[in-house]
């Protein structure tokens, strides 16, 4: 393995250690507005992947911008789909339609 190879590698096991220990320190309750804040980001790491899809030319590179790309797009898609169930929260909900008369009952 390349120095450089082996010193990216490092830097993304330690990124991915602090954002598991960042993760997890957050309470339960802002779960859903860190997800929805953190769209821009991921479609940033999405663009990225796609932009170093283009230089890539070893197959673990093909491998790792797939990785990255597939991730990256499940985190833009599940941040929206989280984005819109907690803005279903503040929608009126629909009224109940009026109880209509039982049948056989008018004389």
């Amino acid at each position: 393995m390349s120095p450089d190879l082996l010193s990216n590698l490092a830097l993304f096991v330690l990124a991915l250690l602090v954002g598991f220990e960042v993760i997890s320190k957050i309470p339960a309750t802002l779960h859903t507005p860190m997800m929805s804040g953190a769209n821009s980001i991921h479609g940033v790491v999405l663009v990225g992947a796609v932009l170093i899809a283009g230089i890539a030319d070893s197959l673990l590179g093909y491998v790792l911008v797939f990785v990255a790309a597939a991730f990256a797009a499940m985190n833009v898609v599940g941040g929206y789909v989280v984005t819109d169930r907690m803005l279903g929260m503040f929608r009126a909900k629909p009224k109940p339609a009026a109880a209509a008369a039982p049948e056989g009952t008018d004389r």
